[in-house]
């Protein structure tokens, strides 16, 4: 057996990018994305200041995030313990990028596929080096064979200090570095100046965090941007989905309080609502991949690791049972919406939660690893389905309207009291860094939109709603801004998560 990892011995290391440029030639890497690169932090005030430098890259993990959710295995384990890729299987997903705590994968704008370092591993299996090991013009660059106790890279590695990054994640990472300042493996005690990079404008990508807060120690001089990956498409896809689920759920609510045989407002319109939000659900997650052409590679080459592929049955579940009952609703048969309102319900819930358990797989944001994150997304859903039956209550008679008005009202107390315990509770340096960005950096327009017109304001106007026995005017009114307000939240959660430099 053989597991290949790296030595990165930083106190050889030049800074010299022999190993970046080799890389790039060796595997047509284009411009703006790296599989390997060099990045350089200063320590210290003038006149004694250091300048160090540590090579980042894949880790080849033990216990690989990027592999465990990858629905199509396109990212695999070769025989050699690397992490390989094969870009005929990707979808372009982008989940493996937030599942790698390293910030070691990226889409290749030319295959539009998630590529990273693979160690060389053509090179390796026919006997050669990885170009870089080649390259390094002060040997900082050694392979070890982990498994081979004689192996001069797995000597120094057991019997000096060495480091890995990120150990806390628990990823059992391959690649070990020797001499490198600690700072430079941890981006969170580094900052970007506002003066810029050595040879660049300050990044986007970089936030400069609060000293204060975070214990920056050193300024990061020269390193790479890395986009964010998932946007407003999936903040759009949280709530389509919520929708969609949260209609079917208080349909399903109103079957057992005795409602089957209302046509309209249960039988027909709830599964067309969520059949309509359901199929945009389904555009967003189709159009945000890059290679959208293949999305049907989730159920021919799917791997049921993943969430993503989870997540595309229970959708598919949900839709059949949908259509069940539509066809009950449309036939006037009462008898098979009785039947199928339970497991809806059952499959309206999974909807709403498994973006819990595939944000849970993303390793290396923090901020969605909250045990919080399913119950919010649950008491979203039931603010999302009380939402839309308030708005079509202005529009045909719908049976229940207080109970549908609590509805909104409970899902958007609870709701907000999840997001209060979330954001008020201490959590790793990661998680308060994203929760910063959130609510007090960049995204705390959108945050606080999301709490004022999604949940005060809708909170507010059932309150009142239900005191004065009003018609549907202030219901509707609260509706519509619940499911904008969530709309908010939604995006500064997904965007703040990201915000947090790993590399």
């Amino acid at each position: 057996m053989t597991r290949l990892g790296f030595l990165l011995d930083s106190d050889s290391c030049i800074g010299c990018h022999a190993c970046t440029v080799a890389c790039k030639s060796e595997h047509d890497v284009p411009l703006g994305v790296n599989r390997t690169w060099v990045k350089y932090i200063e320590t210290g005030s003038f006149p004694n200041v250091s300048r160090h430098f540590s090579v980042m890259r894949c880790n080849q993990c033990d216990d690989a995030p990027c592999m465990s959710i990858c629905p199509t295995n396109a990212l695999f384990r070769a025989d050699n313990g690397v992490v390989d890729f094969n870009d005929d299987n990707c979808i372009g997903c982008k989940g493996c990028m937030n599942a790698c705590p390293y910030d070691a994968l990226y889409i290749n704008p030319a295959t539009n596929t998630a590529n990273k370092c693979n160690f060389c591993n053509h090179r390796v299996e026919v006997g050669l080096e990885p170009s870089c090991v080649v390259v390094c013009p002060t040997h900082a660059i050694k392979v070890a064979d982990l498994d081979d106790p004689n192996n001069a890279a797995t000597k120094i590695i057991a019997r000096d200090d060495v480091a890995v990054r990120a150990p806390e994640q628990g990823t059992n990472p391959k690649v070990y570095y020797r001499g490198a300042d600690q700072a430079s493996l941890n981006p969170l005690r580094t900052a970007i100046a506002a003066d810029g990079l050595i040879w660049a404008d300050q990044t986007p990508g970089h936030p400069t965090l609060p000293p204060d807060t975070h214990g920056v120690v050193a300024r990061t001089t020269y390193t790479t941007s890395h986009q964010m990956t998932w946007k407003e498409k999936v903040s759009g896809y949280l709530v389509t989905k919520a929708i969609a689920a949260g209609v079917m759920l208080v349909a399903a609510m109103l079957v057992l309080m005795g409602h089957s045989g209302e046509q309209a407002a249960v039988g027909v319109v709830p599964p067309i609502i969520a059949g309509v939000f359901l199929g945009l659900t389904g555009v967003l997650l189709v159009t945000d991949l890059k290679q959208p052409g293949r999305f049907h590679y989730l159920i021919t080459k799917g791997s049921w690791e993943s969430w993503l592929v989870k997540g595309a049955y229970i959708l598919m579940g949900f839709a059949l049972l949908m259509a069940l009952w539509w066809i009950g609703g449309l036939t006037g048969s009462s008898g098979l919406i009785e039947i199928v309102a339970i497991p809806t319900a059952f499959f309206a819930a999974g909807t709403a939660g498994y973006t819990a358990f595939l944000f849970g797989q993303c390793e290396g944001r923090d901020l969605w690893q909250t045990p919080l994150l399913l119950p919010t997304l649950l008491a979203q859903t039931v603010t999302a389905g009380g939402a839309t039956y308030a708005i079509a209550d202005l529009f045909m008679a719908v049976p229940e309207v207080d109970a549908i008005r609590w509805t909104l009202l409970g899902g958007a107390i609870a709701t907000g009291g999840l997001v209060w315990v979330e954001v008020t509770s201490k959590g790793t340096p990661h998680v308060e860094a994203a929760i910063f960005q959130m609510t007090k950096g960049e995204y705390r327009k959108k945050f606080f939109i999301g709490v004022v017109l999604g949940l005060l304001i809708p909170g507010a106007l059932v309150i009142i709603s239900l005191s004065v026995a009003s018609g549907p005017g202030l219901p509707a009114v609260a509706g519509l801004a619940a499911l904008i307000g969530m709309w908010a939240y939604e995006d500064s959660f997904v965007r703040a998560g990201q915000s947090v430099p790993l590399s």
